[in-house]
């Protein structure tokens, strides 16, 4: 049976559905669970809003919104024909964070209109995950939102990405001994991914970052950029991808199929680091990479290769921790956070049931192993008490006292 027929089999009738957690078996439990009895919390958290996440599933409950203009790399193809890719969220939220999660499709493409839609089913939801939104707007439509409610936002295009590739930036320059103050990072993709991921290497310490979209190097005297792009524009003679990969430390590429050249690979720094993410087909392929040269670290967004960038190692367990301790927004500290924690997992141990669900007797802290595996059960441990204690450092997080070693226990008996 071809792929193609076996992921239409899978899809029949949809991928999720809606249980039922208290009993309703008796004449007394449909009274509690309706009328009259669901008065009585109604009444409470119309005095006190927060008590919403006491007496609902406000508190483990997302919305997977999405107005279908940026799908995988389908593009635009229309509100209902992205929900596949929503329900397939949910499942993700659901089975690696047991978070609740609802696809919402939008049939709109204006920016505050969106904005307008998802402020006015916030009161619902205890976080947002914004889904396949078409850069720039999504850049709009997040900042806005977030500044329009109290729950958290993030767009998982581009911060889930973000998370992934800081962790694996983080355990590369660890192993090739390099200072991150001092290297030379070239982004290939200035769209939602690109952008969110040079301003967290920046974040942690980055500073010299030469961005590329389809026209070339993204320079100060080009007149054709959106606000996003002129934030990284440099002074610079770089003209052609190649002539900004001259010494480069490290490529990401979230671009197009095959774009890295033999050349190209050749002219990088000593030890470079290359993500070739662009899907299903990266720019360069790990095989290709280590016939040019042998000192290369390399990552794609395939499972079928060492060092997968998947994000499902980030948005599960951020959105977890971020629930958890009822926070009203994810900030810069949360996702660096929640990329340290990946990082450090990666240097310890890997249990013999992740090799086995791998297929191998080994995994080590190396080459081939600086991002964990998505099948670890450990990243639900580390991550999501990383983002919640951030949270409540960072004072956005309605939940006081936290005890990270009692929340971690909670985690353990999670499912």
């Amino acid at each position: 049976m071809s792929l193609k027929q076996k992921a239409l089999d899978y899809h029949i009738d949809g991928k999720i559905e809606i249980n039922v957690k208290k009993p309703c078996v008796s004449a007394e439990d449909l009274s509690l669970a309706y009328s009259p009895g669901v008065a009585e919390p109604c009444m409470e958290i119309s005095a006190n809003n927060e008590l919403a996440y006491k007496y609902t599933n406000k508190g483990n409950l997302v919305a997977v919104i999405t107005d279908s203009t940026a799908v995988l790399g389908l593009g635009d193809i229309g509100a209902i024909a992205g929900k596949p890719v929503m329900e397939g969220k949910s499942v993700l939220f659901k089975k690696f964070a047991n978070v609740d999660a609802f696809d919402i499709e939008l049939d709109e493409k204006d920016p505050d209109k969106i904005v307008e839609i998802c402020k006015a089913l916030a009161p619902t939801f205890g976080g947002i995950n914004l889904e396949d939104i078409a850069a720039p707007k999504c850049f709009y439509i997040e900042k806005k939102l977030q500044e329009s409610v109290n729950i958290p936002v993030m767009h998982d295009d581009q911060h889930g990405t973000a998370i992934i590739t800081t962790a694996g930036l983080l355990n590369a320059l660890e192993i090739n001994g390099k200072d991150i103050s001092k290297i030379k990072v070239v982004v290939s993709g200035s769209g939602a991914a690109g952008i969110a991921c040079a301003k967290m290497y920046q974040s942690v310490g980055v500073k010299n970052i030469i961005m590329c979209d389809s026209k070339g190097v993204i320079h100060s005297k080009r007149d054709d950029l959106t606000e996003q792009k002129m934030e990284f524009a440099i002074d610079t003679d770089d003209r052609t991808l190649g002539d900004a990969l001259r010494g480069a430390d490290m490529f990401l590429g979230l671009s197009k199929a095959k774009l890295l050249t033999p050349d190209m690979v050749k002219s990088m720094a000593n030890n470079p680091i290359i993500f070739a993410l662009a899907n299903p087909e990266p720019e360069i392929r790990p095989e290709i990479a280590h016939e040019i040269r042998d000192d290369i670290i390399i990552g794609t967004g395939r499972s079928d290769y060492p060092n997968q960038v998947n994000n499902v190692l980030g948005f599960p367990f951020i959105f977890r921790g971020a629930l958890d301790v009822r926070a009203t927004k994810i900030t810069e500290n949360m996702k660096i956070a929640a990329a340290q924690a990946l990082a450090k997992l990666a240097k310890e141990s890997v249990p013999s049931e992740v090799c086995k669900a791998y297929g191998v007797d080994e995994i080590k802290f190396g080459k081939d192993y600086i991002i964990p595996k998505p099948f670890d059960p450990r990243v639900l441990l580390v991550v999501a008490p990383a983002v919640a204690k951030a949270a409540v450092e960072d004072g956005v997080a309605l939940v006081k006292e936290f005890d990270e070693s009692a929340y971690v226990q909670r985690l353990k008996n999670l499912f």
